[in-house]
């Protein structure tokens, strides 16, 4: 069997969901999910100890919880096809997903969990690797690795981005390790529903054989997990605020500080549905306008640190993107598990001179407003605007001044039991990844802790390791 970053393949076959799709036939693809056909497939997954059974059995029980989880994602075991009108349908026609058991029993936990660089061996542990989501019209819209090491299990999923985001994302692989751990019912249904706003009479148009990436690939990057405590983004976000809450006592920031980090971890009445793309920056209270969040603090101190590590000239213009979920946003609103895409990119700019010579509070302040001022309205003007001039999601640091923030540390990433405990680690693979990508995850320890998985150029990346104002903040992952 063929080997990838010292991997090597066992097996390989089609796993079909355990019951024909019946009530779902097709689904129309949307605003928010036909901008997503030039990007990669998505690609995630967890890190977890070696379980109490058999590899076989383990084998086992994954491909009968995946047959289970499919029957309840019916699009997912589907195929892409576009109609005679130009439009592009999700064909639920039970065609299946692709699982894949590879082995590299050669790395250890201890060895891949490097705190100063993401190695090479991950992206051995993803199929579909640099696959297009167009391609999804005649390859499975799924596949699922499981990789032995010497101590551990890494379960890949791989999925195609014009069908899901991160929401639906984490929804489906928090419903397969549901299954796997052995619950009968599932506890967060998605939503199939198109009769939204996102639904369109639009049609985007492809050059013949269907698009191509919008960033080279080729570039030489180093990638890096930058952990950050709760302690440190809530110190971050009292020098964002600052200038804003001087006459504010510490007693009654305290207060804003803690109530805030109750919707970070999942304690705002249900309303956790997010974006891959994927982050949802707003960590907000029901005053949102009135205080810079803890994640926006932490994203200006970034933005700013980048900025700086590239020696950029004071007069480039810098961009900072997020990719937000709208399922909140709309009115009426989204269900929180509406299953497809429901993001949209919000772009912040600013000149690298003014960036720099200002203090934090000053990018963190227009990120702030950017996020603030995203409701219906907005979310209706850029989908009319879309609608007008129908065209591809343009991923990649053309100018070399960008930034693109991804995914959010609101996920249940480790949510993901799958019978022995809880993931070790989360880490993505190869796909959609430039000189200026950066995604977001909870830290492990929880509380209100970030994860930020961090891909720059060589010299960048130094540079920001060299950045006392950013590494002041940096601590070693628990």
């Amino acid at each position: 069997m063929p080997s990838s970053s010292n991997t090597t393949i066992v097996s390989r076959c089609t796993i079909y969901p355990d019951q024909k799709s019946s009530t779902i036939k097709a689904l129309k693809l949307s605003v928010s999910d036909l901008p997503m056909l030039s990007c990669q497939y998505i690609q995630k997954g967890v890190l977890l100890t070696y379980p109490p059974y058999s590899i076989n059995d383990l084998i086992t029980f994954l491909k009968h919880s995946l047959s289970v989880a499919l029957s309840h994602f019916p699009a997912l075991a589907g195929r892409l096809q576009t109609d005679p009108t130009g439009h592009v349908h999700i064909v639920c026609n039970d065609a299946g997903v692709d699982f894949i058991q590879a082995k590299a029993r050669h790395l250890s936990i201890h060895t891949i969990l490097s705190p100063t660089h993401v190695p090479e061996c991950f992206k051995g542990f993803f199929a579909m690797d640099k696959t297009l989501s167009y391609s999804g019209h005649s390859k499975p819209l799924v596949a699922v690795q499981v990789t032995e090491l010497k101590d551990g299990i890494f379960i890949g999923c791989t999925v195609n981005h014009a069908v899901t985001d991160g929401t639906s994302f984490w929804n489906f692989f928090n419903t397969f390790a549901e299954i796997c751990k052995g619950s009968k019912k599932i506890s967060k249904s998605p939503d199939f529903s198109r009769n939204t706003m996102l639904n369109s009479p639009a049609v985007l148009k492809f050059p013949p054989g269907g698009p191509k990436v919008t960033f080279s690939g080729d570039e030489p990057l180093r990638e890096r997990i930058f952990h950050f405590s709760r302690d440190a983004i809530l110190k971050l976000k009292l020098r964002a605020n600052n200038s804003n809450f001087r006459s504010n006592s510490a007693e009654i920031f305290g207060k804003q500080s803690n109530d805030s980090w109750k919707i970070v971890n999942g304690e705002s009445n249900g309303n956790n549905g997010l974006s891959n793309g994927e982050v949802d920056p707003l960590f907000l209270k029901n005053n949102e306008t009135a205080e810079i969040s803890s994640f926006q603090s932490l994203c200006a101190q970034l933005w700013r640190s980048v900025t700086r590590a590239r020696k950029l000239s004071p007069s480039k213009m810098t961009t900072f993107r997020m990719a937000v979920n709208c399922r909140h946003r709309l009115e009426p609103r989204l269900d929180p598990y509406y299953f497809g895409n429901a993001i949209q990119s919000i772009p912040t700019v600013a000149l690298a001179g003014k960036l720099l010579s200002k203090d934090l509070s000053f990018g963190a302040d227009l990120l702030h407003k950017n996020v603030v001022a995203h409701v219906d309205g907005t979310v209706r003007k850029g989908i009319a605007n879309w609608e007008k001039e129908p065209r591809l999601f343009p991923l990649g640091n053309l100018d070399g001044a960008s930034i693109t923030m991804g995914s959010s540390p609101r996920f249940p990433m480790y949510d993901n039991d799958f019978g022995w405990g809880r993931p070790l680690a989360v880490r993505s693979g190869r796909a959609n990844k430039f000189d200026g990508k950066i995604s977001a995850f909870p830290g492990r320890d929880g509380n209100g802790s970030v994860d930020l998985e961090v891909v720059l150029s060589p010299d960048t990346m130094t540079g920001l390791e060299n950045d006392d104002e950013f590494m002041q903040y940096v601590s070693e992952i628990v």
